[in-house]
């Protein structure tokens, strides 16, 4: 076999066992990019820049939580990538109690029939141990649509059972920082926890991942990477009431969008392309 015969079984190979992970929009691109975004001109700027997936949720300054029905529905229209709707019924923690939990059904049947193909969940017990029970129902209530795990996972008490845990649940992959602020830090546990899961479940690492670490982290073995690709820019309104504000909790300046930037995005997805 040459040299040029070796790099194409190579490529094949990789090809074979990762057929699941090519990005429609770039099909040299092994590994997943999945963008949190908060508004269809995020949808579509990450569209356009090669994402393979879009998370869509509401409540940008919660941390995210289930976005609108309006929302989920135009998502849908313009998507021609994976769409993966937030099921979180408020911010705060991930211990929901029935009333909520039924919140949440409601929400997964909503994205169910607005044709998403996933949504994304946690649930936690008082101690810090994974819900099995809640989330294996909500997982089978969510079928034919997958589930990821998401960063509840880093408030759980023990990372190592919590990812059997989760496993046992039928999720189909978990969101992780590595139980760190960021990802970049905790990058170390990612990779314990993708050799622990061991193809078992998909890992994918989320919380401050640019295009200045996105090789790094994708070395620890992740099969995707998460982020938003944030900026900001001033909002139309010419006059302005900087007196009143219409939330307690805001950015430093109310007349600013937050939205996820095509080329930040396409940036990362570049650095674990080529």
């Amino acid at each position: 076999m040459d040299k040029f015969e070796q790099k194409r079984f190579n490529f094949l190979t990789k090809i074979r066992f990762n057929f699941l992970k090519i990005n429609p929009y770039n099909p040299f691109q092994l590994m997943q990019v999945e963008i949190c975004a908060f508004s269809i001109e995020s949808c579509l700027n990450a569209q356009r820049a090669g994402a393979h997936r879009v998370e869509l949720c509401g409540g940008l300054y919660e941390g995210g939580t289930t976005p609108s029905y309006g929302l989920i529905e135009r998502a849908r229209a313009v998507l021609s990538i994976q769409l993966y709707v937030m099921i979180r019924p408020r911010g705060g923690d991930f211990c929901y109690d029935e009333e909520e939990l039924s919140v949440m059904r409601s929400d997964i049947l909503t994205a169910k029939k607005l044709g998403a193909d996933g949504v994304v969940l946690g649930i936690l017990l008082p101690n810090g141990k994974v819900d099995v029970t809640r989330t294996a129902e909500l997982v089978e209530l969510a079928k034919p649509m997958a589930v990821t795990f998401h960063r509840a996972f880093d408030m759980a008490i023990d990372p190592y059972e919590a990812l059997e845990v989760v496993i046992q649940t039928g999720a189909e992959r978990i969101l992780t920082s590595g139980q760190q602020n960021t990802a970049l830090e905790g990058r170390d546990l990612i990779q314990q926890l993708t050799q622990q899961a061991a193809g078992r479940i998909e890992i994918m690492a989320g919380s401050g991942v640019n295009a200045d670490n996105a090789l790094l982290l994708a070395k620890t073995g992740v099969q995707a990477l998460h982020l938003t690709g944030k900026a900001t820019k001033s909002g139309a309104m010419s006059y302005r009431k900087s007196e009143v504000s219409m939330a307690s909790v805001l950015p430093s300046d109310e007349y600013e969008i937050t939205y996820s930037n095509e080329l930040k995005i396409k940036a990362v997805i570049d650095a674990v392309s080529n």
